[in-house]
């Protein structure tokens, strides 16, 4: 059986980052998700992500650091 692709939503609106997380999960794919740049590289520290869906107008520390 094939395990489902790993999807990292990094988004800093709890609400949007929810939103996209419960729409990727309800079609079948693994995910995790990041508030912001910091936590996205601990979590890409610890877990094999495929894609990585991420916004880049973040406040503070965005994922492009």
């Amino acid at each position: 059986m094939n395990k489902p692709n790993h999807i990292l939503v990094v988004v800093n609106d709890r609400e949007i980052r929810q939103m996209v997380a419960d729409y990727l999960h309800k079609n079948g794919l693994k995910v995790s998700m990041a508030a912001d740049g910091r936590e996205m590289r601990a979590t890409l520290e610890t877990s094999a992500i495929d894609l990585i869906v991420l916004h880049l107008m973040m406040p503070g520390e965005d994922g492009l650091v």
